[in-house]
């Protein structure tokens, strides 16, 4: 990884070739349109704020500019703007750590379509271990582990109505983290669980890709990391 501005590794670079970031293009994605509703049991046991971040300190998040784009924070948010094309960009937080935990962090993309993504990472052990709970441009969901720098989709793709489609838009995030239990929200609507024993405990992060030739612009806000008691 080689990046530019504040003296630590910067996530803007993929380490190696041989990294397998996403899953293969040819997993079959499926089309059922999922219509989720509010299911506020699906976030049992939330307690103590535990972080509140406003985006107004750079300090705890990996910056960069590369040949890719650039991830910068400012105006309260943090801004992953991506100019090469089909480029995968994200940033991570330093500390703290979370075992279990409920988070919510605001996505609002300004450039995107069809396939380009952007997300929550959590977990995250290494940049080459953790899961990536995805949005796509056009309006599905999905969680991909990436274990060893070589990802799989616990959960494909899956349509959901909670999504925007397109840019403009802007999403409200939830990731619920019990052990191996993980549930997963947009704009307060329960859109899949996924029971995974694979990673424990990490950071968390946020990302973007390009699956085309466009560029793509997404800025993250609010985040909020609850405890919760088992």
């Amino acid at each position: 990884m080689t990046p530019t501005p504040t003296g630590t590794p910067s996530p803007t670079e993929t380490p190696t070739p041989t990294v397998v970031w996403f899953p293969p293009t040819e997993t079959p994605t499926p089309f059922t349109f999922h219509e989720p509703s509010p299911t506020p049991e699906m976030r049992p046991g939330i307690g103590d704020l535990l972080l509140e971040d406003d985006f107004s300190d750079p300090a705890p998040w990996l910056l960069g500019q590369s040949s890719k784009g650039t991830v910068a924070l400012g105006g309260g948010e943090l801004t992953l703007a991506i100019v090469q094309p089909r480029a995968y960009l994200f940033s991570t937080r330093t500390e703290p750590t979370f075992d279990d935990f409920y988070a919510e962090i605001t996505a609002s993309p300004s450039l995107c379509a069809g396939q380009d993504e952007y997300g929550m990472l959590f977990r995250v052990g290494s940049p080459g271990d953790f899961y990536r709970f995805s949005l796509s441009c056009d309006g599905q969901v999905r969680l991909d582990r990436v274990t060893g720098g070589t990802a799989g989709s616990p959960q494909p793709w899956l349509r959901s109505a909670s999504v925007p489609a397109g840019a403009p838009g802007i999403s409200r995030l939830g990731v619920w983290a019990v052990g191996p239990e993980l549930h997963f929200f947009v704009n307060d609507a329960f859109q899949f669980a996924v029971h995974d024993r694979y990673l424990t405990r990490g950071l968390i992060g946020v990302f973007a890709r390009s699956a085309g030739e466009n560029a793509v612009t997404v800025s993250f806000s609010e985040l909020r990391v609850y405890r919760v008691e088992r």
